[in-house]
């Protein structure tokens, strides 16, 4: 060669060449595609690509093996040898080259743009760029739409992404609701557009227990003075209801005992006692002539009503009168009535109780173990023949203990616990029951009723903790010992014990 090439350009001229013949191919196979009418639809674009790519890789490393032997044999001194493997991945990058920008070129022609092929882009970058184009209109539109919606300039404000619109949105939201709630409460209350100092939860409970106090105060007010304002009515008024409730009173005791009566009745000649039956036929007798009594009176008073007249100091004593007279043939009538029934007790008692041998087991194995410890036993026929024993006050916990614990009676489980006030004392009351001997038995003791305590059972039996707390909560017996001693229904701030018999509310409005 009389001009020597670089090795450099004869790599320009070998892939200048092989790009040469790989667009004279795909003429080619274009020019026969279109007479055929269109390409085989046996191979899909993208395998004809790679095919095409292959070839162009093979043609052009054998040209340049070609030429590189042609040189290496011409020229006297040769450049630098390489590798075959350098030189094969030269061709293979110039191959991937020429193939990627006849692409391009190709979709550029197939897609009517301009015949300057744009800068090559890998399918994931074009993916990657018109997803973030798309991301910029949709914000842009948006952008534009709260724009036009809030009456702003024409230049838009700069963009921002989704999300920071979204916290936006919903930040603005919150500061409208909050705002509305606050109105609104301002409206309610009336009050400044101060707000006050916040309140804690008891406060707010304390104040409107308050209002509800002074509110029921004042009902009772308003219903004294309503009283107070008809008893300043004239004295024929309130002496002719007087009368007429008098009247009515003994109406009602009438029909009441007229009912008892022939209950009595009904019962005894059920039983077939004919003494009872006299006695039914006695009662009738009287409540009949208390019924006559009674509307003798009320047509009395109803006769001295439309007459307006009387004294009424005398009908007022007449009324007392009456009314001792009939509560002693009330009286009567009971202690006679409890006389037949106490007859037909005790004829029951004789029949024994089938529980009268669990009690004497019990007795008997107590009174072994622990000596004199109860102070009585019974069998209680009112809850269906229980074995009952009475404890001393000092041995309840004792006795409790022993029955729980010990083999032959083994009362594991505490079925029920309460208290009860006599007026004279209290008494707590224990049911037990024992699986393993399938059997039954009550445990109760009296305490005193102005200072009412006594051992807790909780340590023994769990089951005895919450009927504890509410034999404390509505009776105020303290149980010694109990791990949690407070009240379980009403509040800690409660006045007085609901189920003594001497309680008085201390809330009016109770």
């Amino acid at each position: 060669m009389s001009d020597e090439k670089s090795l450099e350009q004869q790599k320009k001229e070998a892939a200048q060449k092989a790009k040469e013949e790989a667009m004279r191919r795909i003429a080619e196979k274009k020019s026969e595609a279109t007479e055929e009418g269109a390409i085989s639809p046996e191979k899909t674009k993208e395998e004809l690509k790679r095919e095409a790519a292959a070839k162009a890789k093979e043609a052009a490393a054998k040209r340049l093996a070609e030429k590189q032997a042609q040189e290496s044999g011409e020229s006297e001194e040769p450049a630098a040898e390489k590798t075959k493997e350098e030189l094969k991945r030269e061709a293979a990058a110039k191959a991937k080259e020429a193939a990627a920008k006849r692409l391009a070129e190709k979709q550029a022609q197939e897609s009517g743009e301009s015949e300057e092929p744009a800068a090559e882009k890998t399918k994931e970058e074009l993916k990657r760029e018109s997803a973030a184009k798309a991301k910029e209109a949709a914000a842009k539109r948006l952008a534009e739409k709260q724009a036009q919606e809030s009456g702003e300039s024409e230049e838009p404000a700069a963009e921002k992404t989704k999300e920071e619109l979204k916290r936006e949105a919903a930040a603005k939201a919150k500061e409208a609701a909050a705002k509305r709630l606050a109105e609104k409460q301002a409206q309610e209350s009336g009050e400044s557009g101060e707000p006050a100092a916040e309140k804690t939860k008891e406060e707010l409970k304390r104040e409107a227990a308050e209002k509800a106090k002074a509110a029921a105060a004042k009902r009772l007010a308003e219903k004294q003075a309503a009283e107070g304002e008809s008893q300043q009515e004239g004295p024929e008024d309130i002496d002719v209801a007087k009368q007429k409730a008098a009247a009515a009173a003994k109406a009602k005791a009438a029909a009441a005992a007229k009912a008892k009566a022939a209950a009595l009745a009904k019962q005894n000649r059920e039983s077939g006692d004919a003494e009872g039956s006299a006695d039914d036929e006695k009662a009738k007798a009287v409540a009949a002539a208390k019924a006559k009594a009674a509307a003798a009176a009320k047509a009395k008073a109803a006769a001295q009503a439309t007459a307006g007249g009387g004294d009424a100091d005398d009908e007022k004593a007449k009324a007392i009168a009456a009314a001792k007279a009939k509560a002693a043939a009330a009286a009567a009538a009971k202690a006679k009535a409890g006389a037949s029934s106490d007859a037909a007790k005790e004829k029951e008692e004789q029949k024994p109780s089938p529980n009268q041998p669990y009690l004497d087991k019990y007795v008997k194995v107590i009174k072994e173990h622990l000596g004199d410890v109860l102070e009585d036993s019974y069998i209680n026929r009112l809850s269906k023949d229980v074995p009952t024993l009475v404890a001393k006050q000092d041995t309840y916990y004792k006795i409790a203990e022993f029955l729980k614990f010990n083999e032959q009676l083994s009362f594991e489980y505490l079925s029920e616990l309460h208290g009860t006030d006599f007026v004279t004392h209290m008494e707590v009351y224990v049911h037990f029951y024992s699986y393993k001997n399938r059997q039954s038995v009550a445990l109760k003791v009296k305490i005193d009723r102005d200072e009412p305590g006594i051992n807790s059972l909780a340590k023994l039996w769990e089951g005895a903790n919450w009927p504890e707390r509410e034999a404390y909560d509505l009776l105020g017996i303290k149980f010694t010992g109990h791990p949690n001693l407070t009240r379980i229904m009403l509040p800690d701030e409660w006045v007085g014990y609901p189920l003594r018999k001497d309680y008085e509310p201390y809330d009016v409005e109770v």
